[in-house]
Order: C-alpha cells, then structure tokens, then sequence
C-alpha cells in the first residue's frame, strides 16, 4: 500500500528516535516505493509501516538479511540518504529465507566511506561591502566612494579617518562578520565633498560607480546581483576636468617633473656648498605641465637651481614623480621642488619613455613633425610620465588636449620665485589672499577665461617686442574708441567658459545646457566678427593724428584678429543646437530637478540622522514611490517636459504626433467613463505597484460598475474605488512606447550634436583664445582711463626712464580712500647711473618706489599700460627682488640667512639685461657685517653683473664708500619738520642725496611705544652719537700726528 510524504511530526520523530546517520548508513539496502497516500488509510498502521524501515536498519543492517523492500530504479540513493521518511516497506506474502554459513562475509567488514559533513558556508559580507573592499584594496592610497542607490558612501576603516575630517556621521551596518563602519551622503552632495577631500586633505579619491549587470550576464556571475560598483575615475587635485569647486579665475595645473640625474643629498648643501652649486645648474630637468580643464599643455627644459622658481610661476595643484623616487628623502625632495606644501604622488615612469607620435591619441591634432625636434628627451620624458598618470587615473574618460608647447628663457621674463611673492603679484605676503595683490588691483575682466589669460600674463612677461607692441596696439584701440569698449564688454559677459566646457564634451559629458551655452558664445563670436570689421572699415583710412603715434594707420593687429576667427562650420552647428534645444522645457525641468534635489538631501538627513542616533530610519520607499507615482499620474495627465524641439528630427516629429493623438485617445476615454459612470472624479492614473487603473474618489465612489464590462475592483473605501479596465491598460501601455521611444530619440540627437561640437574641437578653441585676448585688452583700456594710465616704450637698450610713476596697487588702494599717491622719476641703467643707492628714514616710501618701478616693468612687458606720465623702458630678461623678511624654521633657515640666499641668487644670474631692486641688505646682522655685505653685493652688481638696479640701505657709510663708482647715483627721501610745533610729516617725493637720519624715534612714536620708552631711547641715541663724536675726534688726531711723524721720517 503506498503510504503519503511524512509529517512535520514524523520526520522529527524519526530523526531523534534513531539517529540521521545510522538510517543514511543503511540506507543503500532499503527501498521505498512512493505514491500518494489514499485518504482511507489507518493512521496507526501508516505510522507504523513509516516507522519500521528505521527500526530494521538499526536492528538488522546489511543487505544479507534479507530485507523485503526494494528500491526502485529512479531513487537516486543521495536523496534516500538525506531523507530516511522516504523509505516504505510493502507488504507481501511471507516467504522463508535459508543461508549457508560458508556463504556469509568471513573476516573484518570494508570500512564504510566517510560520512559527508555538511560543510557550513563560510561567512562573507554583503556584495555591496565586498566590492567596496576589493576596490579599496585595488586602490590602496585613495578614499573610495561607492555608490549605493542615490547615495555615496564609505565602510571600514577609512569611515573612522575620514569621517569626522569632512562633517560625516558615522553609523553601523550589521553583517554577519559584524558591525561595520559607514558613512554616506547623498549623490547630489559629490561634488562638495570631493572639494573637502581632494582641495582641503590633499586625498585621492576613488569613484566607484554602480553599473547595471545585462540580464544575460547575470547567471554567470551571481544571479541576485544586479549591479557592478568599479571604479570609474580617481579624482586628484590635479585631474579635475568640470569640477564647479575649481577657482575659476586660475588654471587647474598639474606637473610631472623628470630629473635628468641623481638627486643630491640634504648632507650635501652643508658640507660642500660650491660643489653643490655647480651640480644644481648642471643637472638638467624636464617639466610638462597640463589644465584638463581647458586641455593647456606645456613643457619646458630648465635645470635644477630654476626648478623651484618655474614651478612657483606654473603654480601647479598637484605634483607628480617617478615611483623610483618614492623612497627618496621627501622633505629633501619638496625642498628641491618648492617651499610651498604640494601634493605629491609618485607613478610608474613608462621606460622607455612614450615617444611623440604616441602622445596623439590624446591631443586634439598631431604634433607637427617639424616640431618633434625641438622636444629634448627631458621634456619627453616628463611629458610621457604626465600623460601615463592622467590615463590611469581618469580611466575610462577620455580627453583631448591642445599639442604641447614648449616653454623657453628666452621667450619669456624669468622672475624668481622671491620675486614673485615680496612684489605680491598674485597674492599678498601676509595672508596670500588675491585681494591687495597686482593682479586684483588691474583685474576688470568680464570672462573667467580672460582672468586666466591676464594671471599667466602676469607671471610671463613676454621678451619679444612684436608681441608686446600687438598688445598694446589693441589697448590703444580699445581706449581711443569708448563705444567699441563697451559694445566688446557687452558681448563678452554673454559667453561662457568655452575653454572649460570643451573637455566635458571630450568627456562624454557635454549636456544640453552645454550645447547651449557654446552655441550663445558662437553666436557672440559671430557679432564679434562684425563689430570688428566694420569698425576696419570706418576706420581704416584714417590719418595718424600728433595724439595717436602707437596707432596702426592699417589697423594690422585688428585683421589678424578678423584672420583667427573661423566661424563658417561653428557657426552651422550652433544653428543646429538652437533649432533642436528647447530652452523652456530644459528650464521647467531644472526647477523640478532641483525640487527632488533638495527634497533628496532632506530624506537623506532624515536617515543619517536616525542611524547615528540608533533609531529605527524613516520608511523613505513608500514615500518616494507615492512621490514617483504622484508624478507619474500628473505626467499622465499634462505630458513629460521634453528637452528637445518637436522638429529637431523627423523621427522625434513622428513621435510627438503619436503621443499627441494618445493623449487625445485618453481624454476622450476619460470623459466616455465619467459619462458612463456619472462620476466627475474618476481620473486616469498609474502607480509603480498597481500599474494602469481608474480612480474614484468622494461621492462617485458609492456608485457601481455594472455599467462597465470588464471593470475588476483592485481597492475600495468609503471615499475612494479603484479599479483596472482593460481599454485604459492598453492605452496606457502605448502612451508609455511613445514616450519611451521620444527619449531615445532625444538621446540620440543630443549624441549628435555632441559630436558636432567635437568636429569644431580645434576651431572653437582658438577662437575662444581671440575673446581671451579681447577681454584682456578692454580690461586694460578700461584700466588706463579711470587711473590714467599710459602706453609704455619698450626697446632693446637696458636703461629705465620712468616719469612720475606710481605703485599700481597702492596707487589703487589710495585713490579708493581719496587720497592721492606722491609720483617719483626713476633713471636708470644709463652708463652715468647703473645703480641708484637710495638712503632716507623708515616709512618713507624706500621700498614703496623699488617695488614700484619693478611692477611698472612687469606690466609694460606683459603689454599693459602702466602708471607713469612717460615710460621708456628696455627689454628685461630677469627681474629679481630682494626686499621685505621672513625665516623658514622649518628648514633651520635664519631670516639672514634667507637674506643671504636671496642675494646670492641674485649675483650668481643677473645679466646686464636684468632688473634688480634690493632693499636693506645686511640689515639681519651686527651693523658692521651688514655693511660689509651691503658693500660686496654694491661692488659685484656694478663691477660683475652690470644690472640695472636700485638699492636701498639704512647703512649711510655706503655712500661714501661707493664715492668711486662713477655709475652709481644717490637718492633719498626724507620727513619735512615744523619747528614750531613739533610736528612732522613725510616727503614721500625722491631726491638726490645722501640723508643720514633714518628717524626712528619718530616711527617708534607714531607706532604707539610707550612715551618713557621713547625717553630712554633718545637718552641712549644721544650717548652713541656723543661717543661717536669723540671716537671721530680722535682719529682725526692720531691721523694727524701719524701723518707728522711720517713726514718727519721721510725728511
């Protein structure tokens, strides 16, 4: 009789009477036959027969026995083993088994096999937290970021380093392993935190995003995952491409450096100082710097004494290395590099180096192969190990750069990185902020990329007379005609930041508003274009008048700007944009993107909060999916906000006239049910878990839906009914095609006219360099008229002849206060007087008029008009400056000490091409070693170096000590006294002579030291001068009497 499967009951039953592995040991010799049990069957005597197989085989085992049952062929004998319930026993006759002693199994049995343990699965953690792990295993020295539905989050151990340093609260996630560190924040949030991460701690941070697993590859790898997380970039401080945190007014760079030797020991710079110094200008190095950015390359072969100024005028964000160099000394490294605190990161040198022709994928064109010579194997090497880092860390984006150029001495003003910071052109010394800095003080750009432009300007003078007199040709022209200014000015603050936005394109990332903002500045260049021309044309034959002798009676500079700007294909595809862009419905969809935003990150907080507090989290998925459906039933009801024109393609067309007639269908379904169900409130909706229904709500909900055929109740209330109906499934289903199939279409016109702008890559780049060179010109004419400015005269000479000049920035910071600044002449350079020693009483304007007349050179030379009535100036190659103090405990460097290491840098390079201000030398020593040292760098600069300088002292013995220096001048400043009073006031104007009286006492009081303190002061000052008087007196004697007693010996 065939028995039914064993209970619940049973089967624990028979487990604990008899034990699982004695019945699995038996369990080859016993058989069962299965078959539903019929429902007539005694209960007792079906236990009984469930039962009895376990008693026989644990009474009887072996198959010699002679059990009755037998195993049919299908029972796999595993699965009788496992389950011991399955074995039944029939009953049949009674039947007489007989067997021979000699028959039976003499001597010990064959072991039986080892019994199978059932291996426990070992513990793991989630899938999420396993490839965040791996992933941070993979990228050891970044902070990684997963991605986690809308959120990016953290785990382990960097949760607890990292966390507190950016505001994160940290929660616990329970595994099976235990609980685990994590943080997060929602999506939207990326970019703040990465500026926390990467600008503020100087961290790498890994991006890993959730990539969706195709449903075909899915059972190979694990059918319950759905998404991939790898890491898709590794965002540096160096690598940002479209970041918003980026400083817009500044280049994002970043710069591998190659030596091209050893690098010198720190031991050595003690020890052997000359040896040293010889080995720092003899080992070569090779720079290549990059803006992803704006796709600015660079590079540049200089050497290691140079290397730290270079890199302070590059200003990069972030510093790469050979990996070689990872066990080097670093502190010895920065120091070789930088005084400033960069980000450095070490990566492996390709080797051999990547040659040129491989660089191309990359670039946005070949390198022209005349050009490949000029690239020593230095700036090779550089540029490959540059190239290489970027590849690795950007992953699967791609970029494409402008072709490298190289940077040589011999184009460009060579300033120090002393220079840079004491004459305070980018930033201030006392707080490095750009406010009170040079270029604040001329900066009135309307773009950010002219800001960039008019920063590296600052930092570049240029040393080719064509170039500077092109540039002050357009200044010229741009002051003398106030309304091409302004028209110029109004068009530029219409355009974007064409340089910023291409690299997105190349990216894959270029968006509609993107497109948008490119095909508005087209449209800018195209008027642009206009303007100028017939501005040509107004002018061109006019007649050079006594007021204009800079202007270019043929308006060259103006045609050759006319001859940079292509705009024929541009200007096709902006059309393109602006006929397939709907900017209205791109702006209804940013106000409700920006909606969900805000209502993201306060969902977002809700949950963060409650983790960190221990509570149980707010139920956010009913939440959103109400939200997505509410959406979704008004979506259905007014149409989605598409972002694209229905005329942007046929396609698109064809599918806009289908939704249109759906939508028609549905409202005339609508009405059809509201008349057929005398309900005003029934509505057509959709949701994500009921999909396509009808909705009734107040009184209509009491009626019934006899009418309807079909109609089937999914929900009910006192105030509401919800139902499905056929017709509005199906019409549902195809709204849902043709809205599916006009976001394909979108999608696909959008690729398009991405790959449009990429086909004008190179044509918009120069031209957006034209719009650069316009804001920097209009900047500066508008500069020259509000704080009367003038146009310098620059030559090949090295003299300086300067007119009433001003200091820019003090000049700027008075006239704001209604003050006016004191002008004063300086000549210089001119055979009679190469150098002008300059002595006068503290706050005077000493310092004020050498930073001054190096300022006025910088800007004359970076094509700027200057502050001055009348500036005729020779070619600078190197201005160098030695002013104001400071020390660098850091390094055991002392502030003489950094005095001194200033001056002799400034002894050992400067030509007679050069300019060089110096300011109280010597001043950090006992006063006779600092005028002794004041006098050798006076005596190396007028008999060695020949430079044009000014050299301003409190040691007025230099003055007589220099009497035979015929090409040395005096000057000074003094403070003009009423005698009456008492009071006093400064004589900021400069003039020839020597004032012995520095006047501190009177500092001192203007300071606020204490009046008794001043008293003490003036007695000590009185005693010294005394004591002096007679030290004088004696000399003056014993010289006497030595010169009588000579003469007396020669008679």
């Amino acid at each position: 009789m065939p028995l039914a499967p064993p209970s619940l009951f049973e089967r624990v039953l028979a487990r604990f009477a008899f034990g699982f592995r004695a019945i699995a040991d038996t369990s080859a010799q016993l058989t069962r036959a299965w078959k539903p049990r019929p429902r007539n069957i005694n209960f007792r005597s079906s236990m009984r027969a469930r039962l009895l197989p376990f008693r026989v085989a644990c009474e009887f085992p072996g198959a010699a026995l002679g059990v009755a049952g037998r195993a049919p062929a299908s029972a796999p004998l595993q699965c009788i083993a496992k389950r011991p319930w399955l074995w039944t026993q029939k009953r049949s006759a009674k039947t007489k088994s007989t067997i021979k002693a000699s028959e039976l199994t003499q001597g010990a049995l064959t072991p039986l096999p080892p019994d199978e343990v059932a291996l426990q699965p070992e513990k793991s953690y989630p899938t999420v937290l396993q490839q965040h792990l791996n992933n941070v295993r993979k990228f050891k020295d970044c902070v990684v970021l997963t991605r986690v539905g809308d959120f990016y989050e953290m785990y382990f151990d960097q949760v607890e380093q990292f966390a507190p340093l950016v505001n994160l609260k940290v929660a616990k996630r329970a595994t099976t392993l235990g609980d685990v560190p994590m943080a997060g924040f929602q999506h939207t949030q990326l970019e703040r935190y990465l500026k926390m991460f990467v600008q503020d701690l100087g961290q790498q941070v890994a991006i890993s995003e959730q990539i969706p697993i195709p449903e075909s590859e899915r059972n190979s790898k694990n059918g319950t995952m759905l998404f991939d997380r790898r890491v898709t970039r590794v965002v540096t401080a160096g690598t940002l491409i479209d970041e918003s945190f980026m400083d817009p007014f500044e280049n994002n760079y970043l710069l591998a450096i190659h030596f091209g030797g050893a690098l010198p020991a720190a031991h050595v710079v003690v020890d052997d100082r000359a040896t040293y110094e010889q080995y720092r200008r003899n080992m070569k190095v090779g720079l290549s710097w990059v803006d992803l950015s704006s796709g600015d390359f660079f590079t540049q072969v200089s050497d290691l004494a140079t290397l730290p100024s270079i890199v302070v005028r590059i200003g990069p964000r972030e510093v790469v290395l050979d990996q070689a160099l990872e066990s080097a000394d670093q502190a010895n490294l920065q120091r070789l590099i930088s005084d400033a605190d960069l980000p450095m990161h070490f990566h492996p040198a390709p080797r051999p180096a990547t040659p040129l022709e491989d660089w191309t994928p990359m670039l946005e064109r070949a390198i022209p192969e005349n050009k490949d010579a000029d690239f020593t194997t230095f700036e090779v090497a550089a540029g490959s190990l540059l190239l290489d880092y970027v590849r690795h860390k950007l992953l699967d984006i791609k970029v494409q750069l402008l072709p490298p150029v190289r940077r040589t001495d011999d184009d460009y003003m060579a300033i120090d990185k002393q220079s840079l910071r004491n004459l305070e052109i980018r930033s201030t010394l006392r707080d490095g902020a750009t406010q009170g800095s040079l270029l604040h003080a001329i900066r009135h750009t309307v773009t950010k990329s002219g800001a960039r432009l008019l920063s590296q300007r600052l930092v570049s003078p240029s040393m080719s007379l064509t170039v500077i007199n092109d540039r002050l040709d357009l200044v010229q022209e741009m002051l003398s005609y106030d309304s091409l200014r302004e028209d110029i000015v109004a068009l530029l603050r219409q355009t974007h930041d064409t340089f910023r936005l291409m690299p997105k394109f190349t990216a894959g990332k270029g968006d509609a508003d993107d497109l948008l903002g490119l095909a508005k500045t087209i449209n800018v260049m195209q008027k642009l274009s206009s303007l100028l021309h017939q501005h040509i044309v107004d002018n061109q034959d006019r007649l050079m008048h006594e007021d204009s002798n800079y202007a270019s009676q043929d308006l060259t500079f103006l045609w050759d700007i006319l001859g940079r700007l292509d705009l024929d294909t541009p200007g096709k595809a902006a059309e393109k944009i602006k006929s397939a862009i709907d900017e209205d419905g791109l702006s209804r969809k940013h106000s409700i993107d920006e909606a969900a935003g805000i209502e993201a990150e306060g969902m977002a907080d809700e949950v963060i909060s409650a983790e960190a507090a221990g509570e149980k989290g707010p139920s956010l998925t009913r939440r959103r999916s109400k939200a997505a459906s509410a959406d979704k039933s008004a979506d259905m009801n007014s149409g989605e906000i598409w972002i694209m024109r229905r005329n942007a393609s046929s396609t698109l067309e064809r599918a806009h006239r289908d939704i249109d007639q759906l939508m028609e269908a549905k409202s005339e379904l609508a009405q059809k049910l509201r008349k057929d169900l005398q309900s005003e409130s029934l509505s057509l909706k959709w949701s994500s878990q009921l999909g396509h229904f009808c909705h009734i709500k107040g009184r209509d909900a009491k009626g019934t839906l006899a009418a309807l055929e079909g109609a089937r109740i999914i929900g009910s209330t006192k105030s509401t009914k919800s139902f499905y109906l056929s017709q509005w499934t199906q019409l549902g289903v195809l709204i849902d095609d043709a809205k599916n199939r006009i976001r394909t279409e979108e999608l696909r016109v959008l690729i398009k006219l991405r790959a449009s702008i990429l086909e004008n890559l190179i044509k918009l780049r120069r031209n957006a360099s034209v719009l650069d060179e316009l804001d920097v010109a209009c900047s500066s004419a508008h500069l020259a008229k509000t704080r009367n400015l003038t146009r310098p005269i620059l030559n090949t000479s090295t003299t300086h002849n300067i007119i009433s000049g001003r200091h820019p920035t003090v000049d700027a910071s008075l006239t704001s206060q209604g003050r006016s600044f004191t002008s004063n002449n300086c000549t210089v350079g001119s055979p009679h007087n190469k150098i002008s020693l300059i002595t006068g009483p503290n706050m005077a304007g000493k310092s004020t008029f050498l930073r001054q007349n190096a300022l006025i050179t910088l800007l004359a030379q970076t094509g700027s008009f200057v502050p001055a009535t009348y500036a005729e100036l020779g070619l600078v190659d190197k201005l160098f400056s030695r002013v104001g103090s400071a020390d660098n405990l850091y390094q055991d460097q002392s502030t003489f000490m950094i005095e001194m290491l200033e001056s002799a840098e400034i002894l050992k390079q400067a030509t007679p091409r050069s300019f060089v201000i110096m300011d109280e030398v010597g001043r950090g020593t006992t006063p006779e070693d600092g005028i002794a040292v004041g006098f050798a760098c006076l005596h190396h600069l007028y008999h060695v170096n020949q430079a044009r300088t000014l050299f301003a002292t409190h040691f007025h013995v230099l003055a007589d000590m220099t009497r035979e220096f015929e090409g040395l001048e005096c000057f000074c400043t003094s403070v003009v006294e009423n005698k009456d009073d008492g009071t006093w006031v400064y004589a900021h104007r400069l003039r020839k002579g020597v004032n012995r009286d520095s006047h501190a006492l009177k500092v001192a009081r203007l300071a606020g030291l204490p009046e008794r303190a001043i008293e003490v002061a003036g007695e000590v000052l009185g005693e010294l001068q005394r004591e002096k008087g007679r030290r004088g007196e004696r000399s003056v004697v014993e010289g006497k009497e030595l010169e009588g007693a000579v003469s007396a010996g020669t008679g």
